[in-house]
């Protein structure tokens, strides 16, 4: 009987100890219905002043009706929801991007980290557990990356950085 409720508890804490942190991460919410937050009323159809100020129609593109609430959030506020609009690089950021792209860019970059991440995690492959719960090994493959922070702090205070929205080091 004693050996019988030494193995309950020791499930119990296996089953409790897969409820870690890192949990939140792997959780699928398994939501099928819509989310009621993301419905938004459009707004009321009305002939503009002038039919050539129309932008032009594109497939899955907006619509004048279509609901806007960070712009009706910035107008309400007094601001200019223009100013939301992607305006490109700006002019000031000209001789960043230039000495970013001055070896060129690759346009299949994304794939290729994609398909690196899965590499590099595939070397870690799943401990038992891991795999009865659905976890992943991310956390754990890249944990030898992982930067202290701070540590890190320390290391550029020490070296004369200046870090003025990091608090002051601990005295000694």
């Amino acid at each position: 009987m004693q050996a019988f409720v030494r193995g309950i508890a020791v499930a119990a804490v296996i089953g409790l100890s897969a409820c870690g942190s890192n949990q939140l991460m792997n959780i699928e919410t398994g939501q099928n219905s819509p989310d009621e937050f993301a419905i938004l009323p459009t707004r009321p159809l009305s002939m503009p002043p002038d039919l050539a100020l129309l932008p032009a129609p594109t497939p899955g593109g907006a619509n004048i009706t279509d609901p806007n609430p960070n712009a009706d959030a910035v107008a309400a506020l007094g601001g200019n929801p223009a100013r939301l609009a992607d305006q490109g690089i700006a002019a000031a950021d000209g001789a960043l991007i230039a000495h970013a792209n001055r070896r060129g860019t690759d346009p299949a970059i994304r794939e290729k980290l994609a398909q690196s991440d899965a590499d590099w995690r595939s070397r870690n492959k799943r401990r038992p557990l891991e795999a009865l719960f659905g976890t992943t090994v991310y956390q754990r493959a890249y944990r030898p990356m992982a930067l202290d922070s701070r540590t890190e702090q320390q290391r550029w205070q020490r070296a004369g950085a200046i870090t003025q929205t990091s608090p002051p080091p601990a005295e000694e």
